[in-house]
């Protein structure tokens, strides 16, 4: 199934571009012959199972969890990221040692994320494995060991890995970003947490993290493969079923969000190049605006320098590289753009911006909305040609919309999204709206934030 999928989404542009509105049966047709359904069960304690059965040989399965930095407070963000690092360096049942060798000895592959709002444990191995990787994960966030030890290794990991992400500017460019956007909320706090926060946060403090937010309300465990459901549904009533749903007063909600229109600059002239991202408050997940928002991003496109242009914007290319963005939240988001260039390129970068906009609020054209929407549709294709890919989108979609959005429901909503749309919603969220703006590098030529904020009036263009 997985080497079909990558066939097809090799082929799709090309198939997609024939199938114009004449043959919209053929095209739906075509979408449903690939989509594979996604059975979903509520256990008695409220866990849920999702899983998508395939021919396939392997199987990815995981346990993904409604809670990352947004759910963290100032005195313990940093929490989460400290607990991912801590699950796989032992439990009260087996040695770090003994949880390493079972796992090399499947041949399997361990994953590991948090987010700002999410936060997953989830392995590939072989489909015969899925039993013994269920009841490793199932083993790891049940009985962590929690030990003094292990927490000062990962302190360090972690201080080194701060140390990368400070010497990476795009990263240091989007937590900026996140930090001035939503400035005095959780949202804005970084997924690493301060360095204060690392060196003192206790085995203790992390227990009663894990006590707070993992309940089975809040966890699916989500598989992709040859693995079929109802096995699945067994696995999580063996190992899962004595994980608690009760909480020690109210269950924890999202804290409330609080865009603010503002800017960040650090200003570096040791770096060669400024690196900038302007964007806007977006829609969050359940936005009826979110898909003709991606659809937008989508067209304002990416490019590289080195690779060759993979939109429709000229005017881009007097930067090293550019990429749109659109980053959702539950709530929110930030739909922008984010550039690279020369450091007196800064102000022409902006205006460049900003005239992307007004061209998908005004004139985006029906050939280049088409691209863009295959661009998009090829895009989910492809991350969704792996188990991997399945898995993790399984996992995020039961938690953002209560279930899994069927691939040809998701391209039919793409699809269906017209020219005016698409210029409707653009223009709602960037016409004379408050930008938020993020700068590190040599950028003295960047204007001033009032004067950006007045070209966001397009009258005044």
């Amino acid at each position: 199934m997985a080497s079909k999928l990558l066939r097809i989404s090799k082929k799709f542009t090309t198939i997609s571009q024939r199938l114009k509105s004449s043959h919209s049966g053929d095209f739906q047709a075509a979408l449903a012959s690939l989509n594979i359904p996604t059975e979903l069960t509520v256990a008695n304690n409220n866990l849920r199972v999702a899983s998508q059965s395939t021919d396939s040989d392997t199987t990815t399965v995981g346990l993904f969890i409604d809670v990352g930095a947004r759910y963290e407070e100032a005195n313990n963000n940093g929490a989460g990221n400290l607990v991912q690092r801590l699950l796989f360096k032992g439990t009260t049942k087996r040695a770090q040692a003994d949880l390493e060798s079972d796992i090399s000895s499947l041949g399997a592959r361990l994953f590991s994320t948090t987010s700002r709002e999410r936060s997953a444990i989830y392995a590939t191995c072989l489909t015969k494995d899925v039993p013994k990787i269920v009841e490793i994960l199932s083993d790891a966030i049940q009985n962590p060991k929690l030990s003094s030890e292990d927490l000062a290794k990962v302190r360090s990991e972690i201080l080194r890995e701060a140390d990368e992400v400070e010497s990476n500017v795009q990263d240091v460019v989007f937590d900026y970003l996140h930090a001035t956007a939503y400035q005095g909320s959780p949202l804005g706090q970084t997924v690493l947490g301060p360095r204060e926060n690392i060196q003192s946060l206790t085995p203790n403090d992390l227990k009663y993290y894990i006590d707070t937010h993992f309940k089975a309300s809040r966890i699916v465990l989500a598989a992709a493969g040859g693995v079929k459901h109802n096995e699945i549904v067994q696995l999580a009533q063996q190992h899962l079923s004595k994980l608690e749903n009760s909480f020690d007063g109210e269950p924890p909600v999202l804290s409330r969000c609080r865009y603010t229109g503002s800017e960040v600059r650090l200003r570096d002239d040791s770096l060669p190049y400024a690196y900038i991202a302007l964007a806007v408050e977006g829609p969050g997940w359940n936005s009826p605006d979110r898909i003709p928002l991606l659809v937008a991003t989508s067209a304002i496109g990416a490019y590289d320098r080195s690779q060759g242009k993979l939109g429709e914007n000229s005017t881009y290319e007097i930067c090293h590289n550019y990429q749109g963005f659109n980053v959702t939240y539950s709530d929110t988001g930030l739909f922008g753009v984010y550039s690279v260039c020369e450091p007196l390129q800064c102000d022409d970068i902006s205006k460049a911006v900003l005239e992307a906009w007004h061209r998908v609020s005004y004139s985006i054209t029906d050939a280049e909305l088409d691209e863009a929407k295959n661009r998009l549709i090829t895009q989910l294709l492809n991350q969704q040609s792996t188990t991997k890919g399945n898995c993790e989108d399984i996992g995020n979609s039961i938690l953002s919309f209560g279930r899994r959005v069927p691939l040809n429901e998701l391209a039919a909503s793409i699809e269906n999204v017209s020219n005016q749309t698409v210029r409707d919603v653009t223009d709602k969220y960037t016409n004379n709206k408050c930008p938020v703006i993020s700068a590190v590098g040599p950028v003295e030529n960047l204007t001033d934030y009032i004067n950006i904020r007045t070209r966001m009036y397009w009258a005044r263009v």
